[in-house]
């Protein structure tokens, strides 16, 4: 350990005790051992169906098990901790919301019991800008995360989805039904001891199995990652002014500071309870630039030393959040599965915004069709390469994403690239505005939108080939301006 980490150890043990060190060194390390499913052997022939559907992972991937079980589809999930369990706030539309309400998950006096804040609005803010960019109807309900993904577990759990905690999915093969299972027994086992050999497993056999093991999965090969710290946060004054906060405002991205080491941070905060703003610092970056290279606990402390340039106070740390959240650029290959019986989702497929990186509206938009994608592979034996929803819109945001992500530029050029792509946005409308934020954008709308910045930015053009080169470049630039490949 060099001198560098040692330092920021003890700082970070300062600021947020020894607890979350731990947890991320813990994380660190699964991402860098991320190892291939073991092959398993074909079980006897008389071995019994456990489950039409096998789940790997208990988070949001929870909403397609609840919606298999309304359709009479055995379910069986496998969770490392606790399945049906969140320890922040999610945010969507209400509108995005309503879907729970129509698929029979939640009724709509629990739904608005669960809403813990609503704002009238939200914005986005660039360091050195000319405006706040302001956009209604976005993100615009924090949801008590918790109180929904333990809610819906009890719905799945009356439906008859039965959940097997405390074990990690780590082997997967043929089966007599279709997939064989294996999953390691993590109860009892110290943090820094999971996940090693030896420990007891347990098999399980289904007719499909669902990947929801987010970035540590094997299959998550996503191009693009964002790294992402931060949590909920108390002691910081609500009001007006640049560094408060308002309980009834949404702040969807905000810069307050240029370029630094080749990294654009960006901050995000979203009002929850009383007194309580949950606030996020992550990045873009190439997933090969960070392969085998530990960033949480930089970019945590960093976050510790520069929230004051975000917000006033002396804040508290009431619940850390803390992660890497996979992106497809869509230049390159997708997270693929391994055998036509096993699907991606979540974070292991990667289809959500490559922008927001918005997993919760992504599985709100996407739960009822990969139901109807799993239902279908019951009776075919076969899955589509993805059976969830990618917006069409992502062929044009991808490479987006890309740029800022590894873009070459320095200081506040890539602010001010934002600061116009985002004025044009809000100069076309409330609805052509919230549409690419909620992956709603069709072509002819987002080619507006990229020759208005270009307008208002020309330099544009420059960056976009020095930084995806020039056969990536072109190949967007058909995307966007013949539709050839739009879909993809």
């Amino acid at each position: 350990m060099s001198v560098e980490d040692t330092r920021m150890r003890d700082k970070l043990r300062a600021l947020a005790g020894a607890e979350l060190v731990e947890r991320l060194d813990f994380l660190e390390r699964r991402q860098q051992r991320r190892l291939p499913d073991a092959p398993l052997p074909v079980p006897a022939v008389d071995d019994r169906l456990d489950a039409d559907v096998i789940f790997g992972g208990g988070g949001l991937s929870l909403l397609i098990a609840a919606e298999l079980a309304g359709r009479g589809i055995s379910v069986l999930v496998f969770e490392r901790a606790r399945a049906g369990t969140a320890h922040r706030e999610w945010n969507a539309s209400r509108s995005e919301l309503q879907v729970l309400v129509d698929r029979g998950l939640v009724d709509e006096a629990t739904l608005a019991g669960m809403i813990v804040a609503s704002y009238k609005d939200g914005f986005c803010r660039f360091h050195g800008g000319k405006a706040d960019h302001v956009v209604a109807g976005v993100l615009d309900q924090a949801i008590d995360a918790g109180a929904l993904a333990a809610h819906v577990r009890a719905v799945a759990e009356a439906r008859g989805v039965r959940f097997v905690d405390g074990v990690s999915v780590d082997g997967l093969g043929p089966g007599e039904y279709g997939v064989r299972v294996r999953a390691k027994r993590l109860g009892d086992i110290p943090l820094a001891d999971q996940g090693k050999p030896g420990k007891d497993a347990v098999f399980a056999q289904g007719k499909l199995f669902v990947d929801a093991r987010g970035a540590s999965s094997p299959y998550a090969t996503a191009d693009l990652l964002c790294p992402t710290v931060g949590g909920v946060l108390r002691g910081l004054p609500e009001g007006d002014g640049p560094k408060r906060w308002r309980r009834d405002v949404g702040e969807i991205l905000v810069t307050t500071e240029g370029i630094v080491d080749g990294v654009q941070h960006v901050w995000e905060g979203f009002p929850g309870r009383d007194g309580e703003l949950t606030t996020y610092l992550f990045y873009y970056a190439k997933a090969a630039k960070l392969a085998g290279r530990p960033r949480l606990l930089a970019l945590y402390t960093r976050f510790f030393e520069t929230l004051p340039s975000y917000k006033d106070g002396d804040p508290t740390l009431v619940r850390p959040t803390f992660g890497y959240i996979p992106g497809w650029s869509r230049l390159t290959r997708p997270a693929a599965p391994p055998h036509p019986r096993v699907a991606l989702v979540g974070d292991a497929a990667a289809r959500q915004s490559p922008l927001t990186f918005c997993g919760f509206g992504a599985m709100l938009r996407s739960f009822v069709g990969a139901a109807d994608a799993l239902e279908k592979g019951l009776t075919t034996g076969r899955l589509p390469p993805s059976i969830v929803d990618d917006a069409e819109v992502h062929a044009g945001t991808g490479p987006l994403a890309a740029l800022m992500a590894d873009s070459g530029m320095q200081g506040d050029a890539l602010n001010h690239l934002l600061d116009d792509a985002f004025g044009a946005l809000a100069d076309a409308g409330n609805e052509t505005y919230a549409s690419l934020l909620q992956d709603r954008m069709g072509r002819e709308a987002f080619r507006a939108f990229v020759l208005q910045t270009a307008g208002r930015h020309p330099r544009v053009y420059a960056d976009v080939f020095t930084s995806l080169g020039l056969v990536d470049a072109l190949r967007w630039g058909a995307k966007v301006t013949t539709g050839l490949g739009w879909k993809s």
